[in-house]
Formats: C-alpha cells, structure tokens, sequence
C-alpha cells in the first residue's frame, strides 16, 4: 500500500526540470516579444525621446519659441509648418527606395521648382495657372532622371548626380544678375497673395499647404499599401530579377515612381516659395541628405525590397526636430556636422534592422 501511495505522490508532483524549462521559455518569449515590439515602434520611441530632451531645454531666447518652450502650441504649429517640404517629398522618396533606386535631385528640382514657381507669380501669372505649370515642370524633371537611369541604364547615383547639377544650374540661370533669388524690385513687385498658400491659417492654425502634405501622406501610405504600384515596387526591390520574370514592367514601374519624385518635388518647392515670398536656388540644398535620414530611420532597406511610407513621415518629424532644435543649443557651423551623425547613426540603425531580418 505503501508503495503504491509512493508512486501516485511520485506521478502527481511537479517534475522541477520541467518546471524550469517552461520558466525558461515563457522568459524567452517574453524577452523575444519585447524585442520585436522595440523593432516595431522604435521610431517613435526616437521621437518621444528627442521631444522630451528639447522639452527639458530653456528656450526662453529663442525667438523660434514665441512662449519658450518646444511643446507649446506656437512652437508645434511652426515646427509642422517647416517640416512641410520633407513631409510632401518623403513619402514617393521611400517608395522609389522601396523600389532599389534613389533620387540624389530632389533638392535641387526642388530648389528650380520655387525659382519657376516665383518667377511665374512675379511676370502675371495667377496661383492655379502658376501651381500646374510647375507641377508639369517637376513631372518632366522626374521622367528625365528616369530616362536616364531606366532606359540608358545609368546608375541611378551618378544619373541623378548628373541632374542634380544640372537643375542647380537651370536655377541660377533664370534668377537675374546681381540677385540672390526671384523677389520682385520696385518695378515689379511681387504680390502679397504669394505667401497664402503656406502661412496662411486655414484649419487648426495651420496654412493650405501642411493640410496637402498630410493628404499627400495618406494617398502614398494607401498606393504602398493596397495598390499593385506599392507591391511591385517591393517586389522590383526585394528581387529584380523574379519581378521581371513574373511579369513586372520595372521600366514603367520605376519610371513612374520617379515622375512622382519629380512631381512631389515640385510640390515641396512651392511651399518653400510661398513661405518665403520668393524662389531661392539654393532652397532644396540638403534636401536629398534629409529624404535619406528619413526613409533608413523609418527602417526601408537601402538596398530595397521593404520599408515603410508612414514609419518615414516620422523619421521626417524627427529630423525636423533635432534641426530646429539643434539651432537652438549649438553653433550654425556644427549642425551640419551633428545632422551628418544622425545620418551615420541612421544608416547603422539601418544596417542592424536588416541583418537582423535577415537571420530570422
């Protein structure tokens, strides 16, 4: 009886080994759960955190910050009014990165879509007439870099280097002699209505042209991910070579994702006109510096095959906070090299999220 009742007590008592292994798992799913949700929403933790720590800064002298402080209402409305042109720009860039191929242009297509734009306002030309011909302009500019690159097969590096300076160029050339940009003189002035599309309030103390830009985000976040467009570019990113075999016109396609660059390039380069009431030719510079910390820290692929428009839109919202914040803490001359740490932090970031997929 004895022995019986030993070996039932033996049977029902919990086997300790096991008891640790299932420990032991549940804590490595846990620990493996964390990790993936740290992967998953790391780039908005990166932006809670830039926020708070320009939070905790004084500001109080900073004219930027009408009431001294980064998270007050005016300082929001002005931070979202300055990330207007990455905001409209970055959403085709990360689909065209999406895609294997990059754009080094856009800030100069930028820059000669603002000279254009203001000089058309400046001759006589009313805003609707003046807003198309300039979008048409940044369409042309977009399907000559994918001409270059797609039909003659240039890299797209060197082809969209080759334009860059080329649009830089076409730029300068149209602002007059002895000017620094499309301003207007006491002969011809440039008219007041110039700067309505991008500073005057329309909804929420914001003008007409953030309220296009988050419409352009939506529309591009929609084209990634419920339109065929979206998916082949993936899938000319992820594998050229299958694309082509199953069927994928990666001419057209890429072609088109760079008239869309172009286009939206375009776009960008009026609101940077009509906020500041003239066409600079040197308003894009570092543009395509920015466009590229936004889409590796949104985590796309430099090389392709994934990535994400609405997790690059808030890589955008960051570089726009650590560059107006860094104004405010450290001199001109290091922000450029600060912005370029971010860039390598980026490109790190970028590398460590890809090699870890790639393991799994």
């Amino acid at each position: 009886m004895d022995s019986i009742t030993t070996g039932v007590s033996s049977k029902e008592q919990p086997n300790v080994t096991t008891i640790l292994k299932e420990s032991t798992i549940l804590q490595m799913d846990r620990s493996a759960t964390l990790r993936a949700n740290i992967k998953r929403f790391y780039i908005y933790i990166v932006l809670v955190l830039i926020v708070l720590v320009f939070s905790l800064m004084k500001l109080d002298q900073v004219t930027f910050f009408e009431r001294g402080h980064f998270l007050s209402p005016d300082s929001i409305i002005n931070l979202l009014r300055s990330a207007v042109p990455i905001l409209t720009l970055s959403g085709a860039f990360t689909l065209l990165m999406i895609s294997g191929y990059i754009d080094l242009s856009v800030g100069s297509a930028m820059s000669l879509a603002a000279v254009v734009f203001a000089w058309l306002i400046l001759n006589g030309f009313s805003f609707l007439p003046a807003f198309v011909i300039t979008l048409i302009l940044g369409a042309i500019l977009g399907s000559l870099n994918g001409y270059l690159v797609m039909k003659l097969r240039i890299t797209p590096v060197i082809a969209t280097l080759v334009t860059l300076s080329l649009f830089k160029g076409i730029a300068l050339l149209i602002v007059p002699d002895g000017s620094s940009a499309i301003k207007g003189s006491a002969e011809k002035v440039m008219p007041a209505w110039i700067n309505d599309y991008a500073r005057k309030d329309v909804l929420l103390g914001l003008p007409w042209a953030f309220w296009v830009a988050v419409l352009v985000i939506l529309l591009l976040v929609i084209v990634q991910r419920k339109t065929l467009l979206g998916k082949y570019a993936t899938a000319i990113g992820g594998n050229r070579i299958a694309a082509d075999l199953s069927g994928i016109n990666a001419v057209r396609i890429v072609g088109l994702l760079y008239v869309m660059v172009g286009f939206f390039a375009a776009l960008a380069g009026m609101a940077r006109a009509s906020y500041m009431s003239l066409g600079d030719p040197l308003s894009g510079d570092g543009m395509e510096l920015d466009c590229i910390i936004a889409v590796l820290l949104g985590g796309t692929a430099f090389s392709g095959g994934e990535g994400s428009v609405a997790k690059t839109v808030v890589g955008a919202l960051i570089i726009i906070c650590v560059t107006i914040g860094l104004m405010t803490v450290i001199p001109a001359y290091w922000q450029t090299m600060a912005k370029g740490g971010v860039l390598v932090a980026a490109v790190t970031l970028n590398h460590l999220l890809v090699r870890e997929k790639a393991k799994a």
